[in-house]
């Protein structure tokens, strides 16, 4: 197994000109069509913008892909070929069995890592699930385990809505993993309009991110990643969404369904019950939190170039 680069992609990264990693669980599953493909088209336009280079991760055929082609996202964007979804402890299994996979967080994080990306954005990390029932047993997201030992800076919309969000905050704590508010003191919750949970470090440009990155990582020799949480665009009231999920959460519990089904059913579920208002701000803030990659990516090259 091997990473199989895109040669635009390659040579962004030979040349030292910003690259920004995406990840496909949000078109293999995060999305419905023809919305995932969309989301895909508008981060990748978004990256280009800034003057970086997009490069989109995931498995095809068994072979890692960095910078994934038109033909190979709608491959996986495809429901009929039912594309798994693999995390970071799934791509040696995934590969050797030669499927089709989108990848979360915690494989686009492990991904980018090894060919050399430094900056990945996405929609919302996963972390701390709600306890479904009384009895169930406490379900972590492999994400953040992942960012805690990948030397990468994750642009997002925070955690999750869906997540248990004060234990995700502790957590992430817990693990040394920095995570820092791009013009905001709060920590975003994906689509919705705060978490009620402070944030110590504000940024309000990505020169300045590009800089604690570069004290974080090279200077305090630091080998965890970093989120930048960036507050959603359009952001749905957290109240209604609040009032959405529990239904949600009594179906996925009603339908004891398994840890991976559970994000995209209640994210489908969210969205039916706002009438799309929650998709909507979904693929607002994947295009933002890309554009805002692209900048820090530009940005952390130069301040290299100046050292």
């Amino acid at each position: 197994m091997r990473l199989q680069i895109a040669e635009e992609v390659a040579i962004a990264l030979r040349e030292r000109r910003p690259v920004v990693a995406l990840e496909t669980s949000v078109v293999a599953q995060g999305l419905p069509p023809p919305a995932n493909l969309e989301a895909a088209r508008r981060c990748a336009a978004a990256v280009r913008a800034e003057g970086a280079v997009p490069a989109a991760v995931a498995v095809i055929e068994g072979r890692l892909v960095v910078g994934a082609s038109e033909a190979q996202l709608e491959r996986i964007a495809d429901p009929s070929r039912k594309p798994a979804k693999a995390g970071s402890r799934d791509l040696a299994a995934v590969c050797a069995r030669g499927l089709d996979a989108g990848t979360t967080v915690s494989a686009t994080c492990a991904v980018a890592e090894r060919a050399g990306i430094r900056v990945f954005a996405t929609g919302g990390i996963g972390g701390v699930h709600r306890r479904l029932a009384a009895d169930e047993p406490s379900d972590v997201s492999s994400d953040l385990a992942e960012i805690a030992r990948r030397r990468v800076c994750i642009v997002c919309a925070g955690p999750k809505a869906i997540l248990d969000l004060p234990a995700t905050a502790e957590l992430l704590e817990t693990l040394a993993v920095p995570v820092w508010g791009y013009r905001t003191s709060e920590l975003p919750a994906f689509f919705t309009d705060g978490s009620g949970i402070a944030l110590e470090h504000r940024f309000e440009d990505p020169e300045r991110i590009a800089a604690a990155l570069h004290a974080h990582w090279d200077i305090l020799g630091s080998h965890s990643g970093v989120v930048v949480a960036v507050p959603p665009p359009s952001p749905v009231p957290r109240d209604e969404v609040e009032a959405a999920l529990a239904g949600g959460l009594r179906e996925a519990a009603r339908r004891r369904l398994p840890g991976k089904e559970v994000t995209p059913f209640l994210l489908a579920a969210l969205a039916e019950a706002t009438s799309d208002r929650t998709r909507a701000a979904n693929l607002g803030l994947l295009e933002n939190n890309a554009r805002i990659a692209a900048g820090i990516a530009r940005e952390l090259l130069q301040s290299d170039t100046a050292r």
